[in-house]
């Protein structure tokens, strides 16, 4: 049973807007630092979070407000899937401040997420965990994410000077 200051508790989740920008590339920085594919890069999270505030058919960002704050984000983006023959989801980041961790701030946007994909029609919502992050695993298949049999590779493109001068 929630307490009478949890209730008093003003929480929104809501469209990230540009003045959040920096917070929220903070709070990126944060989660790459514990993450062992990604190293945080300021100029980099900035410029990606721009990439989807320029045009909201490739995603939208959400911040979770308490009492004004930004204490968490989820960030979604938009793609189509030729297997589902239509829109899809895939859910970048998911970030809540260490200090509001274990509060079911996280919980929250994820809901607001898959609240957002029925809304808009779109037909799957796919995810990126660490590989040793049971924590993270755990709290997904909590709110009825499941284990794909197919496995995530890559590969990072590195500007190449010789090819880049070349027209296209």
């Amino acid at each position: 049973m929630a307490t009478v200051s949890e209730k008093a508790e003003k929480v929104v989740i809501e469209p990230a807007t540009e003045a959040d920008l920096d917070e929220l590339s903070e709070m990126l920085g944060e989660l790459f630092a514990q993450e062992s594919d990604f190293r945080p890069d300021k100029d980099k999270q900035l410029r990606g979070l721009r990439l989807v505030f320029e045009q909201p058919s490739r995603g939208r960002v959400f911040v979770l407000r308490r009492e004004g704050a930004i204490v968490g984000m989820i960030n979604l983006l938009f793609t189509i899937s030729t297997a589902e023959g239509g829109f899809v989801i895939l859910l970048e980041d998911l970030v809540v401040h260490k200090k509001y961790q274990h509060h079911g701030y996280g919980a929250r946007l994820l809901q607001h997420a898959i609240d957002f994909a029925k809304q808009k029609n779109f037909l799957r919502v796919t995810l990126l965990t660490d590989r040793p992050e049971n924590v993270a695993q755990e709290f997904f298949r909590k709110h009825g994410f499941v284990e794909s049999s197919m496995i995530s590779m890559r590969l990072w493109i590195t500007p190449d000077t010789e090819q880049s001068q070349q027209s296209l």
